[in-house]
C-alpha cells in the first residue's frame, strides 16, 4: 500500500510510519518514553554509545532516545539525552515530485525507508543490537504483558502483513531491510493474532502494580482508535428500531468514525477491492472479516477551517458566547434562515464547495486534488457564514455518499450508517449525512466508542465473551436512529452531479 502526501504536511501526521524500539540493554532502562505526538520515537540503550558517536569519556548508564523528524525534503534524527541535549545528528533526503506548480507529491514508503535508514546511519550498532520493532498499540500491549504477539490490525493496515501468506520478503530486501527478516521475523513479529485474543498470562506484576489493578489481569489484543471506534457501534443489538440492518449480516453496515478526519469502515465475509480504498484487510478489526477501510483526509478540520476564515468569525464567536457555542449557533441560525415549511438543505442551492482542501483519500486517492467553492459573492454577513458553513458540511456528506458508491460497486451492501466521533455530536452534520446517503444513521447511546471498542477487546480477552461479534451486540448500545429527512424530489435537486475538467480529468464534483 502506497500513501501519499500532498504539500508540508499532508503526510497524515506521520502516523504510518510511528513506532518504537525497544533495545536490548545491559543495564536498566530508568524511564520509557511513549510518544503520541507525530514524530516518530525510538527508545534506545546506552550500550555500546561511546564506539557508535565517538564520545569523549564514559557515558553515563542512563536512558538516550532518538527522535525522528519528518520533514518536507529531508527525515532528520538526532541522539538526544533525558535532560534534552543532543549529542549526535543525521539526515536522508526525500524525494518531492511536483506534477503540476504548487503541487508537492511523496511517497509514504520511501518515507519509512528513509526513517529506517537514518537511524541505522545514526546508530549502525545499535540499529543491529535492536531487539524489537513495535507499533505504540503493540508496545503497550508488550509492556503490560511482555508478550511479544502482534495484533492483525497493526501489522496489517500499517505493516505490510498480509495473512495468511505473511511478511512480504521482497518489500523489505527493496528497500534495504533485509535484516529485519532474520530468526523468523522475531524483530517486526513473528507471532501474531486477531484483536481482542488474550496476550501472555495478562498483566505482568510491574505492570500490575503501575495500572493499579491485579497481576494476570487479561489484555486483549489491540486496535488501532479508529477500528476500535469501528467495534464500539457496528455491532450494536438494533432490534426493535426498525432499520433495514436488523436481521441481516453485519456486513450491511458501515461505521463511520468522524472526527477532524473520518475513517469509513466496512466489512465482508470475502475480500473486496474497492478503488481509491484501503483494503482488503483480514481480521484487522472484526476477526475472521475483511476490512476496507474508506477516508477523508480533513472533516472537522475542514468544517473549522471554512468557519474560522470567514469574516464574520467575530461576529459568531460574540454572538454564540451569549446562547451556545459556535457550531449550535449555526444550526440554530440556519433553521431560523430556512422557511417553516422547506428543507434546510436547500438554503446551499446556490453555494457548492469542492471539499478536497487536504487531498482526496476516498475513493479518488488524489493527493493533488485542491478545495474550491462555487457561487460565492461580495457579501460577507453572518448569513453568508453560515451557508458556508452548510455548504461544507453538505460537500463532505456527498463525499461519504460517493465512498458508498465505491463500495456498492464492487460488491458491498451497506443499508445503515453507525457514526460516532466528535462531529457525530453535531445534529446537523449527522442529519445531513442521512439525506446525502438516503440511509439513517445510528448514533450510540455512549459518547466514547472507541473506549467501548476497547472494553470489547478486554471483554473478549477474559473470556466473558467467546466471539468479537457476541461482545459488540451486547455491549454496544443504540442511543438514537436519526433517519433522511428529504422528500424524493428535493433529494434529487440536492445530489444533482456537476461535472468539471480539472488537470485533464474529469472529476464529479456532486453539489
Amino acid at each position: 500500500m502506497i500513501r501519499q502526501s500532498v504539500e508540508n504536511d499532508a503526510f497524515e501526521n506521520g502516523e504510518i510510519i510511528r513506532c518504537l524500539l525497544v533495545y536490548r540493554s545491559k543495564q536498566p532502562v530508568i524511564n520509557t518514553a511513549i510518544c503520541y505526538c507525530s514524530i516518530p520515537t525510538f527508545l534506545c540503550s546506552p550500550s555500546s554509545l561511546s564506539r557508535s558517536f565517538h564520545m569523549a569519556g564514559p557515558v553515563p548508564p542512563q536512558c538516550y532516545y532518538v527522535g525522528v523528524d519528518v520533514g518536507t525534503a529531508s527525515v532528520r534524527a538526532a541522539l538526544v539525552t533525558r535532560d534534552g541535549q543532543l549529542r549526535c545528528t543525521a539526515e536522508e533526503p526525500i524525494s518531492i515530485w511536483e506534477p503540476q506548480a504548487d503541487h508537492y507529491v511523496q511517497s509514504s514508503s520511501e518515507i519509512w525507508d528513509r526513517c529506517c535508514t537514518v537511524v541505522k546511519n545514526l546508530r549502525e550498532s545499535s540499529w543491529k543490537e535492536a531487539a524489537h520493532f513495535f507499533d505504540l498499540p503493540d508496545f503497550l500491549s508488550w509492556k503490560a504483558t511482555n508478550s511479544l504477539t502482534r495484533s492483525l490490525c497493526t501489522l496489517v493496515c500499517k505493516w505490510t502483513y498480509c495473512p495468511p501468506d505473511g511478511w512480504d520478503d521482497s518489500f523489505w530486501t527493496a528497500i534495504g531491510l533485509e535484516d529485519l527478516l532474520q530468526n523468523n521475523y522475531s524483530k517486526i513479529g513473528s507471532l501474531t493474532c486477531p484483536p481482542g485474543t488474550s496476550l501472555g498470562q495478562g498483566l505482568t506484576q510491574e505492570a500490575a502494580a503501575d495500572l493499579g489493578l491485579d497481576p494476570g489481569t487479561a489484555v486483549g489484543a489491540s486496535l488501532i482508535d479508529a477500528h476500535a471506534g469501528g467495534l464500539g457501534v457496528i455491532g450494536a443489538d438494533v432490534r426493535g428500531f426498525h432499520l433495514p440492518c436488523e436481521d441481516q449480516p453485519i456486513t450491511s453496515r458501515m461505521a463511520m468514525i468522524c472526527g477532524t478526519s473520518s475513517c469509513h469502515m466496512a466489512i465482508s465475509q470475502q475480500p473486496l477491492f474497492v478503488p481509491g480504498v484501503w483494503g482488503p484487510y483480514l481480521s484487522a478489526m472484526v476477526p475472521g472479516m475483511w476490512l476496507n477501510e474508506g477516508g477523508q483526509s480533513a472533516t472537522g478540520r475542514l468544517i473549522d477551517h471554512m468557519v474560522k476564515g470567514h469574516a464574520a468569525y467575530t461576529q459568531l464567536q460574540e454572538q454564540a458566547q451569549q446562547r451556545s457555542n459556535i457550531y449550535t449557533f449555526l444550526n440554530t441560525h440556519l433553521c431560523s434562515m430556512a422557511k417553516a415549511d422547506s428543507a434546510v438543505d436547500l438554503l446551499g442551492s446556490s453555494l457548492h464547495l469542492w471539499p478536497d482542501f487536504h487531498g482526496n483519500r476516498s475513493p479518488l486517492a488524489d493527493p493533488t486534488l485542491k478545495g474550491m467553492v462555487i457561487g460565492l459573492s461580495l457579501s460577507q454577513t453572518l448569513d453568508d457564514l453560515a451557508l458556508l458553513y452548510l455548504a461544507t458540511v453538505q460537500a463532505l456528506a456527498l463525499g461519504t455518499r460517493h465512498i458508498l458508491e465505491a463500495m456498492r460497486e464492487t460488491g458491498h451492501d451497506i443499508t445503515t450508517l453507525f457514526l460516532c466521533g466528535g462531529l457525530s455530536k453535531n445534529p446537523l452534520f449527522v442529519q445531513i449525512h442521512a439525506n446525502a446517503t438516503g440511509l439513517p444513521v445510528v448514533l450510540p447511546d455512549q459518547t466514547e466508542a472507541v473506549l467501548v471498542g476497547a472494553a470489547v477487546l478486554g471483554a473478549c480477552a477474559s473470556q466473558d465473551y467467546s466471539t468479537i461479534q457476541e461482545a459488540m451486540e451486547k455491549m454496544a448500545k443504540v442511543g438514537k436512529v436519526v433517519h433522511c429527512g428529504l422528500k424524493v424530489v428535493i433529494k434529487v435537486i440536492v445530489i444533482l452531479a456537476l461535472t468539471i475538467q480539472m488537470d485533464n480529468k474529469c472529476v464529479h464534483l456532486h453539489c
